[in-house]
């Protein structure tokens, strides 16, 4: 071995040496800031003196940090799979990987979750969060019968989607009232972050942070994740917990992993990721981190995609012509008439007064609705949707949706039929009512409840 293969091994040496002491002094540091800021004894303003109660370190001891949230997994209830309607219009649509290949009536060409197959990137970063009780029962939906007066308020559907996603610039977004109602013990919105639903990572700073800092420090690891990312931040100068803005300033902050959606359940690689981008978003920011333990929440992330498998069914109502096709004039006429606005998504939609998607009408062949189309366009058939968990009191809603197609079936001489083109009866009607209230009350008993802020963020 000559002097310069000697020479190298020594610096070797060193680099590794100098390494493991940086790690070790960077360690040493964070540790003292953390004590400092979270050290039983020390006076608060917004407190009134009182103190602040110690927190536990998860490498004090051995221990996890702070107290320990049970497991979503240990609950067997969620297990247990709801008996699937035996009618042909009810399809159930799988929340985990596993997909039925059969088409769902609504959409004869794919399945209903085969359209959340492919991961969707979403522009801006989501917001979300997790309380460890049941969260109360979300606020009624009122039936919206064509004729009758419009319904009130409710769970807005569009608050969801307008949520930020994961790694991308966040723009100021108002949480409806309707959907603050919720919130965990610490007063944080449930549509914004929930640890009944999120992986939840707290962090406490010395100093207050702008927002732009905070979602900006790891925007480009975080944009590596698929699952919807939420960010809470307590507003001082308000007193309550919002969405973290570019232009707020926040001393505390609750940023949420969504464990599972349409697409299944939270993947140990996200969550390596994630936990990984909070850690050195806390070592940036000399923020206190606190993190729940990984192997639970990926338990939990796998219960709740089971159980969400078992409630997650969409119900559709086919319209056919008798041998004679609907022409876009008068669909469009009918539609409108019965107070459906067209989307941007080719369907029309049914909307509540707060833009809660109520149910949907599409073409059940393969072009969908537009504006500039609808007076050359015929079709042969028409698909009236409802989406269960997304709409609160479900049985209402499906009463309406009936109504109107049944009044739409009478004007254009149509007929409406099950999967296989038979007549629909009133016993085959039955089954979808009966599914939908046992569906429902599954979702309002974890806490869940159809057409709120928790149903609407893991059922989007």
């Amino acid at each position: 071995m000559n002097d310069l293969q000697l020479g190298l091994i020594g610096l070797g040496t060193v680099a590794v040496i100098g390494v493991v002491a940086y790690n070790k002094w960077q360690e040493h540091r964070h540790r003292k800031v953390a004590e400092q800021l979270l050290r039983r004894g020390h006076e608060d303003v917004l407190l009134g003196g009182r103190e602040i109660p110690e927190v536990r370190f998860a490498d004090d001891d051995g221990g996890p940090p702070m107290a320990a949230e049970p497991a979503l997994a240990e609950d067997a209830g969620w297990r247990e799979a709801a008996p699937t309607p035996d009618v042909a219009p009810v399809r159930k649509s799988v929340h985990e990987s596993a997909l039925n290949s059969e088409p769902f009536i609504a959409t004869p060409s794919e399945s209903f979750a085969g359209q959340r197959q492919e991961p969707v990137l979403h522009d801006e970063p989501v917001l979300t969060e997790i309380p460890t009780s049941d969260s109360p029962a979300s606020a009624p939906v009122a039936e919206a019968h064509v004729a009758a007066e419009p319904p009130p308020a409710t769970y807005a559907h569009e608050a969801a989607a307008a949520m930020p996603a994961a790694g991308k610039a966040a723009s100021v977004v108002a949480i409806p009232a309707a959907l603050a109602v919720e919130v965990d013990d610490e007063g944080v919105p449930a549509i914004v972050v929930s640890s009944a639903i999120d992986f939840v990572a707290r962090l406490e700073l010395i100093d207050v942070v702008a927002g732009e800092r905070l979602l900006d420090g790891q925007r480009e690891l975080l944009a590596r994740i698929e699952k919807p990312i939420g960010w809470a931040g307590f507003n001082d100068r308000l007193g309550q917990w919002e969405t973290v803005t570019p232009a707020g300033m926040y001393r505390r902050v609750r940023v949420g992993l969504l464990l599972a959606d349409r697409r299944g359940p939270l993947g140990e690689a996200d969550l390596l990721t994630f936990i990984g981008a909070m850690q050195a978003l806390a070592g940036d920011l000399a923020a206190a981190l606190d993190l729940p333990a990984m192997e639970p929440a990926l338990n939990a992330a796998i219960a709740l995609d089971q159980f969400c498998a078992n409630v997650d069914i969409q119900i559709g109502l086919n319209l056919i012509g008798q041998g004679q096709v609907f022409p876009g004039t008068k669909i469009r006429a009918l539609a409108e008439a019965a107070g459906m606005v067209l989307d941007d998504s080719g369907r029309f939609a049914r909307c509540d007064d707060d833009g809660n998607v109520l149910y949907t009408l599409a073409n059940q062949e393969s072009a969908g609705f537009s504006a500039e189309t609808m007076r050359t366009l015929v079709t042969h058939g028409l698909c009236f949707s409802l989406d269960v968990p997304r709409v609160a009191h479900g049985d209402r809603v499906f009463a309406q949706m009936l109504d109107v197609a049944r009044r739409m079936a009478d004007t254009l001489h149509g007929v409406l039929v099950d999967d296989n083109r038979r007549p629909l009866t009133e016993a085959m009607l039955d089954p979808f009512r009966r599914q939908i209230g046992e569906y429902q009350s599954q979702l309002a008993a974890r806490g869940m409840a159809a057409g709120g802020p928790l149903a609407l963020r893991l059922f989007f």
